[in-house]
């Protein structure tokens, strides 16, 4: 009832205007729909009241935000990419004349994590490392180790 999971597929089709969307449910869509290039879910989305004005947690980076409004606009209103970055300012997108998305830069907060930990989160590029074995250490050390030396 308080953090209700969606189940939903970002457009990944690479032209600018008439992106896909699927109607299918996800939970019947058969295997093409669901590995092709249309949106799948965007129906079961829903939006808070835009009265409300409580703070909205911008996201961490490189998680789908400028996909997902691409997805919903159906068509490229926002730069995405592979590597963080690519959003490096606030943008605001008419969904529709009742709907206005905000798309923003993604927000790593301090944790207080090693510094190794920043790459996990999504902060820096990987081609920026200057170290890029202590996040693969990093990674390494979340694994079960019977899942990683494996058979």
């Amino acid at each position: 009832a308080e953090f209700p999971t969606v189940a939903f597929k970002a457009c990944t089709q690479q032209q600018s205007r008439h992106l896909k969307q699927s109607r299918l449910p996800v939970a019947t869509a058969p295997e093409e729909v669901l590995v092709g290039g249309a949106c799948v879910g965007a129906e079961w989305l829903d939006f808070r009241d835009p009265l409300d004005s409580s703070p909205h947690p911008p996201g961490y980076p490189n998680v789908g935000k400028s996909s997902l409004i691409n997805s919903l606009k159906r068509s490229r209103v926002c730069g995405v990419g592979a590597t963080p970055g690519v959003t490096r300012c606030l943008q605001s997108v008419q969904l529709d004349r009742h709907i206005q998305l905000l798309d923003c830069p993604g927000v790593v907060l301090d944790s207080g994590d090693p510094p190794a930990a920043a790459p996990l989160r999504g902060a820096l590029a990987p081609q920026r490392l200057r170290d890029p074995l202590s996040p693969a250490v990093a990674i390494l050390r979340r694994c079960p180790t019977e899942q990683v030396c494996g058979d």
